[in-house]
């Protein structure tokens, strides 16, 4: 990757290009960064020394062929009926809006631009990301490559096709709230048991992410992972039990399928 554009400097976009430098994709002064206010311009650029930053969107265009468009979706018309002017068969534009169509994408940009679009999560900002990302007919392998390199920098990714990325969201983009609330609530239980707030959490987090590396580095499914610490009347299956009683598995796969449902609705809109 010889230079990296990003329209937007907000969070995610510091993420990726600091992941792309510390993987040696490209050296910090090939990043270019774009962005109308001065605060996000000022914080891009102190997270990333040596990179460039400017309030011209045109800018980035005319200095880089990889283009990440990482501006809210509903600043994404605006964006893209600016630059659209800008836009030459050497760009590849990735997009990271959330529920952006790649038809919708297409629609307001020239004939035949390469375009791919990417559904990260908030992890990518401390290189624990899982990402997904599409490509439209126009987009080549080595553009895949590309944006896997790019999102493999922060973390994981995975090709799918388009109408699974609302999947993705709903348990990749959203999940990491879920979890959040799962976090929360092991501690309350502490808590009540008689533990300070502050083990709790830090009891409950380390928990989580031991748990969640057991499934990676082991091999083995989470229902056999489960197996091994329940024992017969033992306390974890009293747990288990109250779980199920309150329905809470059923309820967690009911949110990644409710967020699924309101990605695809916010997609249509």
């Amino acid at each position: 990757m010889k230079n990296l554009g990003f329209i937007g400097a907000g969070r995610m976009a510091t993420a990726l290009a600091r992941g792309c430098a510390s993987a040696n994709l490209v050296p910090a002064p090939q990043v270019l960064a774009s962005d109308p206010h001065e605060e996000s311009r000022t914080k891009f650029a102190e997270q990333l020394p040596g990179a460039q930053v400017t309030a011209d969107n045109g800018a980035v265009l005319a200095a880089c062929d990889t283009i990440v468009l990482a501006v809210k979706p509903q600043m994404m018309d605006g964006v893209l009926a600016e630059i659209s002017a800008h836009v030459e068969p050497r760009h590849l534009l990735v997009s990271i809006a959330a529920g952006v169509t790649l038809e919708r994408l297409a629609k307001q940009l020239p004939a035949q631009t390469r375009l791919i679009r990417v559904m990260p999560n908030t992890p990518c900002l401390i290189g624990l990301g899982a990402s997904a990302f599409a490509l439209d007919a126009a987009a080549t392998a080595e553009d895949a490559a590309t944006v896997e390199r790019l999102l493999n920098s922060v973390g994981k990714s995975y090709e799918v096709e388009e109408p699974l990325l609302d999947a993705v969201t709903g348990l990749s983009g959203s999940g990491p709230a879920f979890i959040y609330t799962v976090i929360e609530a092991m501690a309350a239980g502490g808590v009540a048991g008689g533990l300070s707030p502050e083990l709790a959490l830090e009891l409950a987090v380390q928990t989580v992410a031991g748990a969640a590396a057991m499934v990676a580095q082991t091999g083995l499914s989470p229902a056999e992972l489960r197996s091994h610490v329940t024992s017969p009347n033992g306390t974890t299956l009293a747990g288990l039990n109250a779980l199920a009683d309150r329905q809470g598995a059923a309820a967690i796969q009911a949110a990644v399928e409710a967020a699924t449902k309101r990605s695809i609705e916010l997609g249509k809109s």
